[in-house]
């Protein structure tokens, strides 16, 4: 646990501190940011971070211990009575804490404590307010060495991207039989032999299945590629090794010589509010000017409807990229969720905006990490359409 800067972070947010809560292991945020050995509670346990003095717990008689590698004292309970009471003393003379807590569920990756004990610690006279921005810096900032890997996997997805596109084209142009399962097959075994690891995927969409923002092919569901077919590619994996984390990309392309003038216009617009937002993010950055997530979405749904095509945009602009590759830090995101956290340096998101027509879509996917003063793509960012 980083004490210092979590109560530097918690004096910056001007809060009076923050307020870990679990049962049954249902935060599993807590336990990162605590470093708190996974043990499972079947008991409610409290640990509150001040932003000046000590740290305490409270933890019930039956299970002490389950704080004990943390500092501070552990006030033990037994009943419910004492456990209130214990809570009142472990927040004696605060007003304002942060917890796993979102007002309207709006940002659903950090609503981890439940309606009833936000409400029980409202009752012992404390605010409670989200611990969102909190969660980010200890979750989604990146160390230079996870940059690294990035970097790193970025390199090989890009290779093993170029690689299933030659694929693609190499057996369309002869006619050779390719299903989409194929491709899904050969890139998976491509990132084993490049030592990456993912968590499921990648999405291979032929046509109306490129519609499908998560259409996965499988054994029960795989479509020829052919000739005259548009094809969607999106992948993502990250090293195989502690600390790494992802990188994400989506490009589309079309088996043949003459994509149609509708394919050729859907791509511009897509790759337009890819770029909208990417200027709007770089711009922000090197002005210093504070910028949260909903606003980015802003500009590329702003574009996209524009050019008439909002009804089928259909999903968030982008997501943040961590050890998972739906990181806890901010998303792009003004339609499913109305998302407030700060754009913040050292974290990496991906800008993903799509036009989803009932024949096919188009997505264009790239990563934006942002530094102190500048963001940047780390990868490969497609211009055209790949011609298979």
């Amino acid at each position: 646990m980083e004490l210092d800067k979590i109560q530097r972070e918690l004096a910056s947010q001007k809060l009076d501190g923050w307020l870990f809560f679990d049962h049954h292991q249902r935060d599993p945020l807590a336990y990162r940011v605590l470093g708190l050995p996974g043990r499972m509670a079947t008991r409610r346990w409290y640990y509150f971070i001040p932003a000046h003095g000590d740290p305490a717990g409270l933890e019930h008689r039956i299970e002490r211990g389950m704080l004990a590698s943390l500092p501070g004292e552990k006030i033990p309970y037994s009943s419910w009575t004492e456990q209130v009471a214990g809570l009142r003393k472990l927040l004696s003379g605060q007003r304002r804490v942060a917890m796993q807590y979102s007002p309207n569920c709006a940002i659903p990756y950090v609503a981890m404590v439940d309606a009833g004990t936000v409400e029980l610690v409202r009752s012992v006279g404390v605010e409670v307010v989200s611990s969102a921005e909190l969660v980010q810096t200890f979750e989604a900032r990146w160390s230079p060495e996870a940059l690294e890997t990035h970097l790193e996997a970025g390199h090989r997805v890009d290779r093993v991207r170029a690689a299933a596109f030659e694929l693609i084209r190499e057996r369309t142009r002869n006619g050779a039989p390719l299903q989409e399962l194929d491709v899904k097959q050969f890139v998976l075994d491509s990132f084993h032999e490049a030592g990456m690891v993912t968590d499921h995927g990648p999405i291979v969409g032929v046509n109306a299945n490129a519609s499908n923002p998560h259409y996965e092919p499988s054994e029960e569901a795989s479509s020829p590629i052919r000739r005259g077919d548009f094809v969607l590619l999106d992948m993502w994996a990250k090293l195989d090794r502690p600390g790494a984390v992802y990188y994400d990309i989506t490009w589309t392309g079309f088996c043949g010589d003459s994509p149609s003038d509708e394919m050729r216009n859907v791509f511009a617009v897509v790759t337009g509010a890819r770029d909208a937002a990417i200027k709007r993010v770089q711009e922000a950055v090197a002005g210093g000017r504070p910028l949260c997530g909903y606003e980015v979405d802003d500009v590329a749904r702003g574009f996209i409807e524009s050019r008439g095509f909002g009804s089928y945009f259909t999903h968030r602009t982008g997501h943040s990229i961590g050890q998972e590759v739906h990181g806890n830090g901010a998303n792009m995101d003004n339609l499913e969720t109305h998302d407030e956290r700060r754009v913040a340096p050292w974290t990496c998101f991906s800008i993903e905006p799509g036009v989803y027509l009932p024949e096919f879509g188009v997505r264009s996917e790239i990563n934006l990490f942002v530094g102190e003063k500048e963001a940047r793509v780390t990868g490969e960012m497609q211009r055209e359409l790949v011609l298979l």
